[in-house]
């Protein structure tokens, strides 16, 4: 993006920082680039400022004194008037944990300082484009609802209200099935509020796209949406060749789970045939810049939890520890490799090729023993194009779900 291109979106922006030097470094890139901003030195002054005029979005610092920007964010996320403003943290904390926090209290990204003006830009235009999609969409269903309202109306009129409430039927049907699993729609259908579930047995799969960050910083916001949709397209594809539970995308992180909601024997072996399928759909993608596309996957396997949380918009999630380990085998991974854990080797090392990794410290278990999954031994799939393997790259992705820590 170049960093005096006029923004996609105008918008005011409130800069929250208590030291005088960074809000007017943010204020100067922002204001140069067509935004209306507004600043606050502290936490009760930003609070102050955003009841009275309420901003598109704040980019929040962390380490504030009297109030850092966790508890603004807690108290914005609490008050009607403003939890929808989403919030970007600024720090130079960049610990794992911290950005974990940051997620946890409501916030859409993280900042590391020092930044870079075009990053500002790129992430404050792509969560202004997200806002902006959110309320044509809202709009959207308003106009979609009043439609079906004269519809029925019109249709009561005459003799074909059975056959309008059917079709209505299927529309709200194929909605829900964009949305969440056939088995948990039919639960929801007959009159469960709650639905959660444990799995004694399911395989988890998390794949994040390496470098990606330095991709969305240079690119404009659409054309990053563009790679992004293209690549899960994709992956959604090969979600529905296996037999797959899509669970959700964060930024440019794809999680996928066999075994659930419907018990399957074979979801271990499913997620395995994605993770080769994947690394070999990744490879026909090209950056900007002309490069190959990589991504690291891990994979976990075992019990987990399983159901729907929200009241208006669903999301069906997983919890434990099975989750847990196999986000740390992506996070820990390499570009170009898929790395599992000694139970996922156990159950298919007669059917897979494997290379042992050895043992790695991973968070909440000590040492572990971890392999790399290369390709089926029948030879049905070819080996995928792992890199070399003394790469030390590796991109960290945190997740907003607090289960995965």
């Amino acid at each position: 993006m170049n960093i005096n291109q006029p923004p996609t979106i105008s918008a005011t922006i409130l800069v929250v920082d208590d030291l005088p030097d960074n809000v007017r470094l943010l204020s100067t890139i922002l204001t140069e680039n067509g935004y209306q901003v507004r600043k606050a030195l502290n936490g009760k002054r930003a609070l102050a400022t955003v009841q009275e005029f309420p901003p598109a979005l704040i980019l929040l610092d962390v380490m504030m004194p009297d109030m850092n920007g966790y508890e603004v964010c807690t108290q914005l996320k609490a008050s009607p008037k403003t939890s929808l403003i989403p919030v970007i943290f600024l720090s130079a904390l960049d610990d794992a944990s911290d950005k974990v926090k940051a997620f946890d209290v409501g916030a859409v990204d993280y900042i590391t300082k020092p930044f870079q003006g075009k990053e500002v830009l790129a992430r404050v235009a792509n969560q202004l484009i997200i806002q902006n999609q959110q309320r044509l969409l809202q709009e959207q269903t308003k106009q979609l609802e009043q439609f079906v309202e004269r519809l029925q109306n019109e249709i009561q009129e005459r003799q074909g209200v059975e056959l309008a409430l059917r079709l209505a039927q299927k529309k709200s049907d194929h909605l829900l099935l964009n949305i969440l699993p056939a088995a948990i729609v039919e639960k929801l259908k007959k009159g469960e509020a709650s639905v959660a579930e444990r799995f004694e047995s399911a395989t988890v799969l998390f794949a994040d796209i390496v470098d990606f960050t330095s991709l969305a910083a240079r690119i404009s916001p659409l054309e990053l949406v563009n790679f992004l949709n293209k690549i899960f397209s994709k992956f959604d594809e090969l979600t529905e060749k296996h037999g797959l539970e899509k669970i959700k995308t964060i930024g440019d992180a794809y999680m996928v789970a066999g075994g659930l909601p419907v018990p399957r024997a074979d979801h271990a072996e499913a997620i395995a045939n994605m993770a080769l399928d994947m690394q070999n759909a990744i490879v026909n993608f090209q950056t900007d810049m002309g490069e190959l596309f990589q991504i690291r996957i891990g994979i976990n396997t075992g019990p987990v939890v399983a159901g729907v949380i929200g009241t208006k918009k669903f999301s069906y999630d997983l919890w434990g520890d099975t989750v847990n380990v196999a986000s740390r085998m992506e996070l820990q991974g390499l570009p170009g490799y898929i790395q599992v854990t000694a139970a996922i080797y156990e159950q298919l090392k007669d059917r897979y090729v494997f290379e042992e990794r050895g043992a790695i410290a991973v968070k909440g278990k000590g040492e572990i023993i971890t392999y790399w999954l290369k390709a089926k031994k029948d030879g049905a799939a070819v080996e995928t194009d792992f890199c070399q393997a003394n790469s030390t790259h590796s991109e960290r992705r945190d997740y907003p779900n607090t289960s995965l820590f």
